[in-house]
């Protein structure tokens, strides 16, 4: 007679949760209930004499996962789930390290630095032995020390082949000194000690080994290289490793994810138990079918098909707008029909591949008065990036804004510290006047810099005196010292998205709001100039609608944040190729892959309904962009599919063929003649790509061969030029 435990489970989930002692690979699909099979395979094993609570090893990869995972073992079982190690991995290496902190090295009562405090204690360390910064700076140092560690290296294990990583070698060794001397560790510090102390003293190994006889983990494709050497570390003769996870959801390589481990684990533990969880209790079919049939154009995966009992349910809807304006209103009026119809706000999502595609639609929810929450992040006008140059056209805008002064005076870092800004702060004080004012009442080093810091200040507010608003916003981005602070950051590609970004919020509001030429001059006293007309709009935008806690809301978000959650209705936006598929992917297969994995996990996001959107053009990053549709919507199987708008409507647009225009392209770009290579990508079907020169002039370029990447944004004075590969040019 089976146990009571596993009598509510369908078949496959029974037979992984009784699984005998044998090391084991559970592909969990979406959506199939995996927690739910982690947690009856303890509480099975605990129930059947297996193991008792003190052999039970559980990771996880979020602190909300082990509470839940306790707190399903409590009401299954009474038992002492204290007495078990369940949590994520951090957590329980810090557990490892404060049992053996006198091996390790440590004090028994060591302190855990967290990013920001790691980032502390590298500029400390910079500023002891007078580390150039801009040469080296402090967040580079620390994402370095960090890799580092993520690898299992220490400074004696790095290889160094020039004189700059040599120098970071030089300083990964200070560093860990100086935490040795001050008793703390980073949190990649947690993992690489207590891996090294397993590796290094055999006899403690043997005793965890004997000791946790089942070790469980969930979320497998997410580990890196050093969580699987560490888990290999626990495994012993006898004990059992249970490993859950979905291979087709593994979406953080960014992070160091290593999808491999998957089937390295299969071939080092020579598993003989691979189950499937293919039944999804989460969407209809046309859901499923539609992510099953995107997936499995990926070369590289175990392979599962999900499935469902509860019926087909409504067709995935496809919506082309003309631009992304259109598109934002159009999802705006969509989810507002939801929720007439009886559907909560915060069933509802919107899904985006970069995080600068947030901006439009919360501008669309904005004006409509649709309360929305940003899930993971922060609205666009409250991201930090934004602020700092906000602050710099506050001030350029209005030097008494001491507020604004305080943002930016040293950000980008430019030399002045805390002790030079309490100068100033006294000067102004005395003298009664703005921060501004007041840089003339000090002296010295501090005046010096200072003074150039407004000097600088005082020069763009004279250059962008007869520009326009976007015009105005580039030049600040450029000449600030942010646009080039933000490229050398190792996760600031998404910051100078957001920034560049602001130039196009400029122009949509220069353009709804009918900003002339006699306003742009500021000819009439009574009328706000653009700039501090969009500076009000912006502090508005930031300061309203944001939901408050506990208030029914949409629910935004990009689709790395969404992962593990779910939602009655789901838009999946900006399904444009270089958008998603992000052109940054497009240069390699796995690169591709990982983006269809995204996709596959936005898809799996949705319960009932499912929409999907592009747009023929979108102002991004401060320029037009002319989008070509993504290749995914050749990946979805038609039958699942409704086309709102008519499948293909752009195809039919006749532009005509300019010569002069056509010939300006080939002078300009000699490399546009045609390769081999050029025929991959979007090969295809045949797409159609516009482009506007100079006046409004349109050339078609019509490419079986046109690079997935390649987009052709030629500005009105026939300038600039990004990146372009064209197999052909054919009149139409």
């Amino acid at each position: 007679m089976s146990s009571p435990l596993v009598q509510s489970l369908n078949p496959e989930q029974a037979r992984a949760a009784t699984l005998p002692n044998e090391h084991a690979l559970i592909l969990a699909g979406a959506g199939s209930g995996k927690t739910r099979v982690l947690t009856t395979r303890i509480a099975w094993l605990l129930q059947q004499g297996h193991v008792g609570a003190g052999g039970i090893l559980a990771v996880t990869f979020t602190n909300k996962a082990a509470k839940e995972m306790k707190l399903r073992l409590t009401s299954m079982l009474p038992v002492n789930v204290n007495a078990m190690w369940i949590g994520t991995f951090h957590g329980l290496c810090n557990r490892f390290l404060r049992a053996h902190y006198k091996l390790a090295g440590l004090p028994q009562t060591f302190q855990i630095l967290d990013t920001q405090d790691q980032l502390s204690a590298v500029k400390r360390l910079c500023k002891q032995f007078n580390i150039d910064d801009e040469q080296y700076p402090p967040k580079q140092l620390s994402w370095f020390i960090s890799n580092c560690k993520d690898d299992a290296k220490r400074p004696k294990d790095v290889e160094a082949n020039d004189s700059a990583t040599r120098k970071k070698i030089e300083l990964y060794q200070l560093y860990e000194e100086q935490c040795q001397r001050e008793g703390v560790v980073d949190f990649a510090e947690l993992m690489l000690r207590s891996y090294e102390i397993l590796r290094d003293f055999d006899e403690l190994r043997t005793h965890y080994q004997r000791r946790f006889q089942h070790i469980l983990v969930d979320e497998f494709q997410d580990t890196n290289k050093l969580q699987y050497a560490w888990l290999k570390m626990f495994s012993g003769v006898g004990s059992s490793m249970f490993a859950v996870g979905d291979d087709d959801q593994s979406i953080y390589a960014f992070r160091g994810a290593r999808v491999g481990n998957m089937a390295d684990f299969v071939r080092d533990f020579s598993v003989q138990h691979q189950i499937k969880l293919e039944q999804n209790y989460r969407s209809y079919s046309n859901i499923l079918d539609s992510a099953n049939e995107l997936i499995s154009h990926n070369q590289r995966r175990l392979g599962k098909n999900l499935r469902t009992d509860q019926g087909a349910g409504e067709p995935v809807r496809v919506f082309e707008a003309t631009g992304d304006l259109a598109e934002a209103k159009w999802m705006v009026d969509e989810a507002r029909q939801l929720h007439r119809g009886g559907l909560d706000l915060k069933e509802i999502a919107v899904l985006y591949r970069s995080n600068a595609q947030s901006r439009v639609i919360e501008t669309a929810l904005f004006n409509a008065g649709v309360p929305y929450r940003v899930y993971g992040g922060l609205r666009f006008f409250e991201r930090a990036e934004i602020k700092h140059a906000l602050a710099y056209l506050r001030l350029m805008e209005n030097p008494l804004d001491d507020t604004s002064f305080m943002r930016v005076v040293n950000f980008p870092p430019r030399g002045i510290g805390a002790r030079s800004i309490e100068q100033l702060q006294d000067a102004a004080k005395a003298a009664g006047v703005s921060l501004y004012s007041a840089v003339q009442h000090i002296t010295g080093k501090a005046g010096t810099n200072i003074g150039g810091f407004v000097a600088k200040i005082d020069v763009l507010r004279e250059q962008t005196v007869s520009l326009t608003l976007s015009e105005t916003i580039k030049l600040v981005l450029e000449h600030s010292g942010l646009l080039e602070h933000y490229r050398t950051e190792r996760e600031g590609a998404d910051r100078v998205e957001n920034l560049e970004e602001l130039v196009s919020a400029a122009e949509s509001f220069v353009t709804i709001e009918g900003f002339g030429k006699e306003e742009q001059a500021g000819s009439d006293d009574e009328v706000m100039s653009p700039l501090a007309a969009f500076l009000t709009h912006a502090a508005l935008e930031a300061g309203d609608n944001m939901a408050d806690a506990g208030q029914d809301a949409v629910q935004m978000m990009t689709v790395h944040a969404s992962k593990g959650l779910e939602f009655d209705a789901v838009f999946i936006t900006g399904l444009e190729e270089g958008l998603f598929p992000h052109e940054n992917s497009q240069s390699d297969a796995d690169g591709l892959e990982e983006e269809r994995r995204l996709m596959y996990v936005a898809i799996t996001r949705a319960r009932k309904r499912l929409y999907l959107t592009y747009s023929q053009t979108r102002l991004l990053h401060g320029q037009t962009r002319y989008g070509i549709k993504s290749r995914f919507f050749d990946e979805l199987p038609e039958a699942c599919l409704r086309w709102i708008t008519p499948k293909n409507s752009a195809s039919t647009y006749k532009p005509q063929w300019d010569w002069a225009a056509s010939k300006k392209v080939v002078e300009a770009a000699p490399s546009l003649a045609p390769k081999a290579s050029d025929v991959q990508g979007l090969a295809k079907g045949m797409q159609v790509f516009h482009t506007k020169f100079g006046e409004g002039k349109v050339l078609s370029l019509e490419g079986a061969g046109l690079d997935a990447r390649a987009q052709i944004n030629f500005n009105r004075h026939g300038t600039k030029w990004l990146a372009l590969s064209v197999a052909k040019l054919t009149v139409i």
